[in-house]
């Protein structure tokens, strides 16, 4: 199925072809690429460092550096800020997460994000040295982990940033800095509003549900924020606040056979105003799709004043969530990342076989019509756990012997995306590059590897 050209599957009417490679090149092994939510910018964690790229240039805008002792493997840009505000949160092996001011002109169109980084040629780039490195300050430092810091990310208001760490634990921060009555926001003052300790292994991932329509259905018994955590023990986990504004853990995501590497939420509002789907992806090779199902009874108890209730009197605050589909099998080894597209709801994901995958969903105006592409059929349900409300959570298991709904499809694959190298994260991002005269609409994928490259790519779909 997938084509050893990286021009993509040419039997396919969907294709994705190379548009450029980021510069400059970052020489080290890069771990995953975030863009930020408004602004042609996209950061890149390398080394003990964190590369920010222009999307109007594809070339580097400026570094955050000297924030780590050990490996940065995470970013997150934090939402929500004011005007004239950009900020990083960093998360590090050396135990830490790091919150990152930008000091610089970071107007939109300005040319501090148009500029370009020449390369000399011993690899050092013109503009480096004091002058950039205080162009981003470091705020405060976030310590609490044991071990090496493997996540980081923002809720949706950016008032709450979860880590994630070697150690099996979450902690979930809050922003408290606006609160403090000066003038400006430093994002100096964070407390830690939750440890979240149930994973049985290391924590590879955490992600925020997003701001979509859907996302509040279940509001009236929790907070609206939700989070999802992947962990080494194979499993994720759904996390919400509850009515008296504790943390707890409402489902139990098992199916997949080795590490959960990693999660991602739909993006894409549902046409039918459901709950926002999940995807997990794993070193079993398989991508599958979680939906939370609520019946009509729970819709009205969900909009009820639960606050100040008593734990005996409420309903159980456990929540089914069911894999309703497997993606079709394309990897033959971990997956490592995968995106869904907040425009055309295309997936795309990839891993340590270098293999860059995009499926489209049944009924999907996108969808190929490749009788050769078969749903894979998930495995035998786990037996469910017993209920119980000292104990909020559920087992989620597959559905099994079932008329599953809208099953997915493969429209194009290509091999070698990065060469011989691993891939470690792809992620959708808009254009704003001189190729494209749709600055701000059109998407491009951009992909991270282990030989230290960024590289964006054009996707032309049916």
């Amino acid at each position: 199925m997938a084509s050893s050209s990286p021009e993509g599957d040419s039997s396919s009417a969907t294709k994705i072809t190379p548009l450029a490679t980021f510069e400059p090149d970052l020489y080290q092994r890069a771990w995953q690429s975030i863009p930020h939510p408004s602004l042609p910018l996209l950061a890149t964690p390398h080394g003990t460092s964190v590369t920010i790229f222009s999307l109007a240039t594809l070339s580097k805008h400026s570094a955050l550096v000297n924030g780590h002792t050990r490996s940065v493997r995470s970013v997150a840009w934090q939402p929500g800020l004011g005007a004239g505000q950009l900020r990083v949160v960093s998360g590090s092996f050396d135990s830490t997460a790091a919150v990152w001011n930008f000091r610089g002109d970071r107007r939109q169109g300005d040319t501090e994000l148009e500029r370009e980084v020449k390369v000399e040629a011993d690899g050092e780039g013109e503009g480096e040295g004091e002058e950039e490195e205080d162009e981003w300050e470091l705020t405060v430092v976030l310590e609490g982990h044991e071990n090496e810091v493997k996540s980081v990310a923002f809720s949706p208001s950016g008032q709450f940033l979860a880590t994630c760490s070697r150690d099996k634990s979450v902690w979930v921060w809050e922003d408290v800095s606006g609160e403090q009555g000066g003038d400006e926001d430093d994002g100096g003052e964070w407390d830690t509003v939750a440890v979240l300790s149930e994973h049985d292994g290391d924590v590879k991932a955490v992600a925020w549900c997003p701001d979509v329509p859907g996302r509040e259905r279940r509001k009236g018994v929790f907070g609206v924020d939700v989070l999802a955590s992947a962990s080494y023990d194979n499993t994720v986990r759904i996390w919400r606040e509850d009515g008296d504004g504790e943390w707890v853990c409402v489902a139990v995501l098992e199916g997949h056979e080795a590490t959960a590497w990693g999660v991602q939420w739909e993006t894409r509002p549902r046409e039918d105003g459901k709950f926002p789907r999940l995807l997990t992806y794993s070193a079993d090779g398989s991508v599958r799709v979680w939906e939370l199902k609520v019946d009509e009874e729970e819709e009205v108890e969900a909009r009820q004043p639960w606050s100040g209730i008593p734990n005996t009197m409420r309903r159980s605050l456990r929540e089914d969530w069911v894999c309703t589909a497997v993606l079709p099998k394309v990897h033959g080894r971990d997956v490592y990342s995968v995106a869904w597209s907040a425009e055309s709801g295309i997936l795309a994901s990839t891993g340590s076989d270098g293999v860059i995958a995009l499926y489209a969903e049944d009924g999907d105006q996108h969808s190929a019509q490749d009788e050769d592409v078969e749903m894979v059929s998930p495995p035998a349900a786990e037996p469910a756990k017993p209920e119980s409300d000292q104990q909020p959570t559920t087992t989620a298991t597959d559905t099994n012997g079932t008329t599953q709904k809208g099953g997915w499809r493969v429209l194009t694959t290509i091999e070698n995306a990065h060469g011989p190298y691993e891939i470690n994260h792809i992620t959708w991002c808009k254009r704003f590059d001189a190729g494209t005269d749709r600055k701000g609409i059109e998407e491009m994928l951009v992909t991270t590897g282990d030989d230290g490259l960024v590289k964006a790519w054009a996707v032309t779909l049916d």
